[in-house]
């Protein structure tokens, strides 16, 4: 197809779009009104689902499918991120210094640290009876464990964060959010549809499904950003390069000479 064919076809699909996103937002009920035909659905299958926070009960009920594409593109982005970042052979590890940190700030990071990861297991654990859920404690968990880089410096964050073990975490808690949907299909139900006991409305066991889920999302949300982040801080401290390995062999070399 030609370059003026191709600017056809997307002037046309653009315009068959465009007419149809008009219709559909004239169709809406305007904004501030009393009228929230979405809304109240929402709430009446969260109430129906025993689950206390509407928003879990959307994300990973009533639309799971769409958090299960969320939590594809983040595990798409760590293998995507370790294979761009992986050591080649060019490169060789090298050992970070000590760094020097302020006494306030290994103290304040000490202390917030155990604080930071209590309070991601909380959020993680009561995500579908308050505000919150897997993706916002995944990540609180993630930053809590960086917090002992903040603190003292990378080989502490690195003697604490198993990072081969993380990479299979991630990968079988993001398979674990798959295969939860099989559930409903074992039942007879459909796709991710929640068939397990809802239990009692504003407990930790109400929801049937949805804390399962919840609790899949986190580890594999936690997991996947402190992988993440440690291609990052590898590739950046713990690794040089062969132009710095060579400029660092000549430096060695004219100083043992001199």
């Amino acid at each position: 197809m030609s370059r003026r064919g191709r600017i056809r076809l997307f002037l046309c699909a653009a315009a068959v779009i465009a007419v149809a996103y008009t219709l559909a937002c004239t169709g809406l009920p305007h904004f501030g009104s009393a009228v929230h035909p979405y809304g109240d659905r929402a709430v009446a299958a969260t109430l129906k689902q025993h689950t206390a926070n509407t928003i879990s009960s959307i994300n990973f009920d009533q639309r799971a499918f769409d958090t299960l594409g969320e939590e594809s593109i983040l595990l798409g982005s760590v293998l995507g991120a370790t294979a761009l970042l992986r050591r080649t052979r060019g490169d060789r590890p090298s050992r970070p210094e000590p760094a020097r940190v302020l006494p306030s700030t290994r103290l304040f990071g000490t202390l917030l640290l155990p604080v930071a990861l209590l309070t991601g297991i909380y959020i993680v654990a009561h995500g579908q009876l308050s505000p919150g859920g897997g993706f916002q404690g995944g990540v609180v968990l993630a930053t809590a464990l960086h917090l002992a880089y903040v603190a003292a410096d990378y080989r502490a964050l690195d003697r604490i964060r198993p990072r081969e073990l993380l990479d299979g975490i991630d990968a079988v808690a993001a398979g674990a959010f798959t295969t939860l949907g099989l559930a409903g299909l074992v039942t007879g139900a459909a796709y991710l549809q929640n068939v397990l006991p809802l239990g009692t409305f504003n407990t930790l066991s109400s929801g049937g499904l949805v804390p399962v889920i919840n609790a899949a999302v986190g580890v594999e949300v936690a997991s996947g950003v402190i992988v993440l982040l440690a291609c990052f801080l590898d590739q950046t401290i713990a690794t040089t390069g062969p132009d710095e390995a060579g400029r660092s062999n000549a430096s060695d070399t004219s100083e043992g000479t001199a």
